[in-house]
Formats: structure tokens, sequence, C-alpha cells
């Protein structure tokens, strides 16, 4: 019996993509927070995951998750232009961390794991 790697880790690393490219999407939020007439962005986590479902099922296409880029509606809009709310933008980038540390952590769960089958230690 084969393993592939690749097939079992794949989940893993398609969700630390989108963390890492949603952190980057977010900071740039952040960093423009007095930039007049910036319009906030944001990746959706839905069309994402359809993107690597659509993956699996046979397209063959790895999906890049900044191609899915969103603007975000501002719901106090400023006078400037500017619709970053910095307190949703922190907010999000906290939750953004989070979930990238959760996602980084089942990794690892699934390596100790492969790791302890190989070497017999399977408990």
């Amino acid at each position: 019996m084969s393993l592939n790697l690749n097939q079992l880790l794949a989940v893993h690393e398609d969700m630390l993509k989108y963390h890492i490219s949603n952190a980057e999407v977010l900071a740039s939020n952040i960093a423009n927070v007095d930039t007049p007439n910036y319009q906030a962005r944001g990746l959706s986590f839905a069309d994402y995951v359809k993107q690597v479902e659509d993956q699996i099922s046979g397209s063959g296409i790895t999906p890049e998750p900044s191609s899915d880029l969103k603007y975000r509606i501002a719901e106090q809009p400023s006078q400037d232009g500017n619709t970053v709310d910095i307190g949703q933008a922190q907010a999000r980038f906290s939750e953004n961390a989070m979930d990238y540390r959760t996602s980084y952590s089942f990794l690892n769960l699934q390596l100790k794991g492969i790791k302890e089958a190989i070497d017999g230690q399977a408990g």
C-alpha cells in the first residue's frame, strides 16, 4: 500500500496558503487606514473552499487565495472615502492569526502521526 503524502497533507497546505494570503490582505488594509479613497479588501473563505473542492474533483488548477479578492463594504464610511474600519480589520487579523496557528497545529499533528506510524509507535 502506498501513501501519497501530497493527498494526505494537501488540505492543511491549502489552509495555510489561505491564511497567509488573508494576512497579507488584512495587513494591507490596516496599513492603508489613513489613505484617502482606499477601499478595504478581503478574501472569501467560502469561495476559496469551493476552488479547492473544484481542484479535488478534477479541474487540476491549484487555487490561489489572492485571486479571489473582494471589496469590503464600509459600515460607516469616512469623509475621505476610506472604507477601512480599523477595529474590524485588527479583529480579523487576530482571528486569522489564530486560524493559521490552528491549521499549523493540525499539520504538525498529522506529520507526527505519520512519523509514529512509520516508526511503529502508533498508539
